[in-house]
């Protein structure tokens, strides 16, 4: 009020939260999402039905597909996503337990607020607790080479666990390791790796145990004509970027026709001018053509007579990774093939059941495709999705040449030891650091809780073991017992945990400092709409 008249600072569509409201808003958003998804946590968590707007249904305990089909509103809950998908985004797997941790984060933040604490004091803690953590982590680390071809399958068997495919997880693993490897590349003495030169191709069709791995590329179309033969050993590939046909002239021109003999004569020349496409492409040793642009069907019916497989209307991103499979070249002229950039293949073929043309048994591949069959659609999407999630973690796993072990024996240790950490910082500082190690348990009591056992018996028995020097101590949720993870071969790469800390804990560090929310409101025609 001035001299008795109210100042508008504000737009009359902007909702302000402040002080402690503000607060526990954005707490209680981050405790909604970590809800949403903590039970899907573990080999033996839940899964998620997510009906769209428009009827159709996703079944999946996949923390990064829950959070993406979920329309939240809140800012503070979006943050919480944001997380979840940078996870994904970064090392492919931990989207559930980065919302684990930063729920748990947030709610110990609530609890000190209560306290008076302030929450630039709660911020350093998290940020130092951060820094003791991923110490604590790289003391548990364990280093994998390419060779390690069984503890890379157990790394992917370990994602794979407690999905709905669980049945062919093992077959399947093999697939994605030797995926991972025959792409992955030395470069300065790193192994690197290019998540783009791993395809995965889907049909439905069949039963699942049918999935395999395709030194080559699944294109998704089919022969131009049924005369060609349906497949094609030893193939020779051309590459081409022009249409196989009679292209327009670059200007304007008229040709003036003035008799029949004139006319048959015309068409006889685009003919033999089409006749003369097709005899180039045999006569330079080809028997498989894939063309970016359409071909004539002058042009088919010599290619089919020469028993030439021919396919049109191919990707700009197929041809590309066709390329990289074939170690061939795309060319733009019939002119331009040559022996050295025609690709090779062990075969090239149509599928009986399915609008696919497979192209195998490349000789050292640049890039591969793992083609996943399954009997039903929904099925067949978790399916890819528990590839995609193993793939990834694998690659993290041979780039970094590390991993650690599962079954909440990092969260544990790390409790503990960030701890004893804050008994030597002293303050107000080594409160927001204990709550912060406290926050760590929330893992191994998910994990024991979705298993059906009592949740304080089992961290109770975890902090036990870990006390007495068992740093690999984990929890094993099919028994209830604590054992040596390390033995039990549950691995996960240390990528994952590290990136799940980083970003549950930046995120918690900044949300707990804002004590202030400006919502602008959109309005509708009779009012605003929330």
């Amino acid at each position: 009020m001035l001299a008795g008249q109210p100042v508008v600072i504000l737009r009359d569509n902007i909702e302000r939260t402040k002080g402690h409201e503000a607060q526990q808003s954005n707490i209680l958003a981050a405790k909604a999402i970590a809800a949403a998804v903590r039970t899907t946590l573990g080999p033996r968590g839940m899964d998620k039905m997510l009906v769209s707007g428009s009827g159709d249904v996703t079944i999946t305990n996949d923390g990064a597909t829950i959070l993406r089909e979920l329309s939240v509103q809140h800012p503070g809950a979006k943050m919480m996503v944001e997380v979840a998908e940078t996870q994904d985004d970064e090392v492919g797997d931990g989207t559930t337990t980065a919302c684990i941790l930063g729920g748990a984060f947030m709610e110990q933040a609530g609890t000190m607020l209560t306290k008076e604490i302030h929450p630039t004091i709660i911020a350093l803690g998290y940020r130092k607790g951060m820094e003791k953590a991923l110490e604590v982590l790289n003391d548990l680390i364990i280093t994998v080479t390419p060779e390690d071809r069984e503890i890379l399958l157990q790394i992917a068997s370990t994602s794979m666990t407690g999905k709905s495919i669980e049945s062919v997880k093992e077959k399947v693993a093999g697939i994605i390791v030797d995926a991972v490897q025959a792409v992955a590349e030395e470069k300065n003495g790193k192994t690197v790796i290019d998540e783009d030169d791993v395809a995965v191709t889907k049909e439905v069709g069949d039963s699942m145990d049918d999935a395999e791995l395709v030194k080559g590329v699944v294109i998704n179309k089919t022969r131009v004509a049924d005369g060609m033969p349906r497949r094609v050993e030893n193939a020779k590939v051309a590459l081409l970027a022009q249409p196989l046909e009679i292209t327009k002239t670059q200007v304007k021109s008229k040709i003036k026709i003035s008799g029949s003999e004139q006319l048959t004569a015309f068409g006889e020349q685009e003919r033999e001018s089409l006749k003369k496409l097709a005899d180039a492409i045999r006569d330079a040793g080809v028997n498989v053509v894939f063309c970016q642009k359409g071909i004539a069907d002058a042009v088919q019916y010599y290619l089919a007579k020469y028993g030439i497989f021919a396919v049109e209307d191919v990707a700009e991103k197929d041809m590309k990774f066709a390329a990289k499979a074939l170690n061939a070249v795309i060319v733009n002229k019939v002119q331009e093939i040559s022996p050295e950039v025609l690709g090779t293949a062990g075969y090239v073929e149509q599928f009986e059941d399915a609008d696919l043309v497979k192209i195998a048994e490349c000789p050292n591949p640049k890039a591969v495709t793992i083609l996943l069959r399954g009997s039903t659609q929904h099925l067949i999407d978790e399916l890819e999705r528990a590839v995609e999630d193993a793939r990834r973690v694998v690659q993290d796993a041979l780039e970094d040449g590390t991993f650690v072990v599962g079954g909440g024996s990092v969260e544990v240790e790390m409790m503990l030891r960030i701890r004893d950490y804050a008994a030597s910082v002293g303050g107000r500082t080594q409160i927001a650091l204990e709550a912060y190690a406290a926050a760590f348990e929330d893992i191994p009591k998910t994990l024991a809780e979705n298993s059906g056992f009592d949740p304080i018996d089992k961290v109770v028995e975890l902090k036990q073991a870990h006390t007495a020097g068992k740093k690999y101590a984990g929890l094993n949720v099919y028994t209830g017992e604590v054992v040596d993870m390390k033995a039990e071969k549950v691995f996960e790469p240390a990528r994952v945990k590290k990136q799940a800390i980083m970003s549950a804990t930046e995120m918690a560090a900044m949300l707990v400092r804002v004590d202030d929310m400006f919502v602008t409101v959109k309005k509708g025609p009779s009012g605003p709409v929330a």
